[in-house]
């Protein structure tokens, strides 16, 4: 932990020695080692709307206020969401078309088709299965031990979760986790051999999909993610790469974004160890500790728009068919909305006025379904063990995408 602290005073030098128009906020091993903070504060401080010149993927503005991000992600009209949803350019010759990459109207259809699956009585029902998958994963954790959380106890209930929601088969749900990884990986993340190899998964991925879609097509009534769409008249005559895009967006983000929330809510109490002392004498902080977690984490570090029109952003001009980055891994550590936004406070006022989720038409429609997730992990751990704690320095993903982690190894005392 102390070479996190020196490797943090080195990027906070070079965060303010480098030439302003030099800074670009997307560089991914800043993420993967925890570095990207003084970037971003000297961002928000200096030029909170900054436009970043030269890029692999071309030039970009980036957002990194709490108030001009809302700005953007409540004005579809001005900003687009068409083409992508990432700072990466969409791979032409393997377009994925999918709801949060569209405007209305077809982006108000579709979500509708997918959104009754987290209604208040579907949630309703979630509870009690996701309650005692939660038991039987932490009866099977070893005590005293150490392992790794992130696949023992992060990944294994988001796919479990995911696997009902597909109602995929069980014995297979691993491959739910293998497709989430490599739909948002780039070559350098070590995930895919190659780009080509990728999309080779994601066909696989589709293949499989078709064969549970083709049963189900048939039979009416299932309450389940595939059925949905396929009795779904905005859905049901999909393209082929159109269905494997919807896919793509709710195996991500009905996956990585849960995942990375337990696992760094784990990570936010072992730094803060006062705050997990007040949540152990107090376990009714836990509902409100939840969007603390998701603020303090903010599994999906950004979002990128383009501008339909020329529009003023915080005293710059922004020029139609500009890349307009959102970073609501800035937003949520913005001083002059959020009070001491760098800690982790489980009891925060208002603790809820958080951008993880989004904002506007594609605000998460999952939301709820991840907060239930993270309340009930929170209180099986309270009411079974004293201290769940993380005993090397997580291994952080290589992205300025997903905002997550790739190992994190504990050890429980009882």
């Amino acid at each position: 932990m102390a070479d996190g602290a020196k490797l943090l005073d080195n990027a906070r030098a070079e965060a303010y020695a480098m030439p302003l128009d030099q800074i670009d906020l997307s560089v991914a091993e800043r993420f993967r080692n925890n570095t990207l903070w003084p970037f971003f504060e000297r961002i928000r401080a200096e030029d909170p709307v900054h436009y970043t010149a030269e890029h692999e993927f071309g030039p970009y503005w980036s957002v990194t206020k709490y108030n001009d991000i809302m700005a953007v992600d409540t004005n579809h009209t001005v900003f687009s969401s068409e083409g992508g949803i990432t700072i990466f350019n969409e791979d032409e010759e393997f377009p994925l078309p999918m709801f949060i990459a569209m405007d209305p109207p077809i982006h108000d259809a579709q979500r509708k088709a997918v959104s009754p699956i987290v209604a208040p009585h579907n949630l309703a029902n979630f509870e009690p299965i996701i309650r005692e998958r939660v038991c039987r994963i932490f009866d099977e954790l070893p005590v005293g031990e150490t392992f790794d959380w992130v696949d023992k106890v992060s990944i294994e209930l988001t796919t479990q979760m995911l696997a009902t929601l597909f109602d995929f088969p069980w014995e297979d749900r691993r491959k739910l986790t293998r497709w989430s990884d490599v739909a948002t990986a780039t070559e350098e993340s070590g995930i895919v051999e190659s780009e080509e190899a990728g999309r080779a998964e994601l066909m696989e991925c589709a293949a499989y999909f078709m064969n549970l879609w083709n049963d189900r097509v048939n039979r009416p009534g299932g309450n389940d993610l595939i059925s949905m769409m396929a009795h779904n008249e905005s859905t049901r005559n999909m393209g082929p790469q159109e269905f494997l895009g919807n896919l793509v967006l709710l195996i991500v983000g009905g996956n990585d974004t849960t995942r990375n929330s337990i696992s760094g809510g784990l990570l936010a109490l072992n730094e803060n160890p006062g705050q997990y002392q007040k949540l152990r004498e107090n376990p009714g902080l836990i509902p409100n500790m939840v969007p603390e977690i998701i603020r303090w984490q903010t599994p999906l570090a950004h979002m990128r728009r383009i501008a339909t029109q020329d529009v003023e952003l915080g005293g710059k001009t922004i020029r139609k068919g500009e890349k307009v980055v959102m970073w609501y891994v800035s937003g949520n550590r913005d001083e002059s909305v959020i009070d001491n936004p760098n800690a982790f406070i489980i009891d925060r006022p208002r603790a809820r006025q958080h951008l993880s989720f989004g904002f506007g038409i594609h605000r998460c429609v999952g939301n709820r379904l991840a907060e239930m997730q993270l309340r009930i992990v929170w209180e099986e751990v309270l009411r079974r063990w004293r201290h769940v704690e993380v005993v090397e320095e997580p291994r952080r993903v290589l992205s300025s995408f997903v905002k997550g982690y790739e190992s994190m190894p504990v050890r429980i005392h009882a």
